[in-house]
């Protein structure tokens, strides 16, 4: 039985003591592949490195809301590097520009900063004939209206999806794959459930997002890959499917979004 992760951040500080290790570790216990995902400039270029370093290991590139400078020219700046950098590493590792998009959560004063870089990277996504990995938290009606009038050529995927039923259906009828990571399996997680019953399997991925969110039965310890299983566990308790069925469809749907 083998496991994709769709959405990993071994590029974070949090590996620095070890990252060689669990990587290899992570491959050997059935992770046999894994999307690396950058969030700024410096990321995305150890993104680039780790996919080239290891030959199961694919990148995506960009600068999440979180990370966007704070001013408008600084913005752009930022753009034409992560623009650059993706231009020139465009290859068969490179899957996806992200992870874009809003974050109304941590940042509700600079909403229209994110949207503009949210808009610049999907056109540099269809520029690239890539998918486009959303973050979306707490900005659900300016997400969906944002991927509705800009279109991304190739969709994409709602990475690590937040439990809005709504936000979910609308991403669904785009075309768009939902990932679920660990806040599936936390024991208050009722409205994520709902959400996974809802969304067909056809159009599941299932991530770590290491080295955050770990999964029951591990949460508040550092997360890495070999968590996923527990994840794809959840999904086949909701589905009523076994594990081994979660994780081969998981992974075709995985190779399929990002072409692989």
């Amino acid at each position: 039985m083998e496991f994709f992760d769709s959405h990993s951040h071994y590029n974070d500080e949090k590996f620095d003591e070890d990252r060689d290790k669990i990587i290899e570790e992570t491959y050997k216990s059935g992770i046999t592949k894994i999307v690396c995902a950058g969030y700024n400039i410096k990321s995305s270029l150890m993104s680039l490195e780790l996919s080239k370093k290891n030959e199961f290991i694919y990148s995506i590139c960009g600068i999440s809301p979180n990370d966007i400078p704070q001013s408008e020219q600084e913005l752009w700046k930022d753009i034409a590097e992560i623009t650059k950098i993706v231009t020139q590493n465009k290859n068969k590792k490179l899957v996806a520009i992200g992870e874009i998009g809003l974050d109304y959560y941590w940042n509700k004063e600079n909403k229209e900063l994110q949207k503009q870089a949210f808009i610049k990277q999907i056109g540099l996504a269809n520029k690239l004939n890539l998918p486009i990995v959303i973050h979306s938290r707490d900005a659900s009606i300016d997400t969906i209206d944002i991927i509705k009038n800009y279109k991304v050529n190739k969709t994409g995927i709602f990475h690590c999806c937040q439990p809005n039923q709504e936000m979910v259906r609308q991403a669904l009828e785009l075309g768009y794959y939902i990932s679920f990571a660990g806040p599936i399996t936390f024991k208050n997680a009722k409205n994520s459930i709902d959400v996974v019953k809802m969304v067909p399997i056809e159009k599941i991925l299932i991530e770590t997002d290491s080295p955050y969110l770990s999964p029951e039965p591990n949460r508040g310890k550092r997360n890495d890959c070999r968590n996923v299983k527990f994840v794809a566990q959840k999904i086949a308790d909701l589905k009523e499917i076994s594990i081994e069925e979660v994780a081969k469809i998981t992974y075709e749907n995985t190779m399929k979004i990002f072409g692989i």
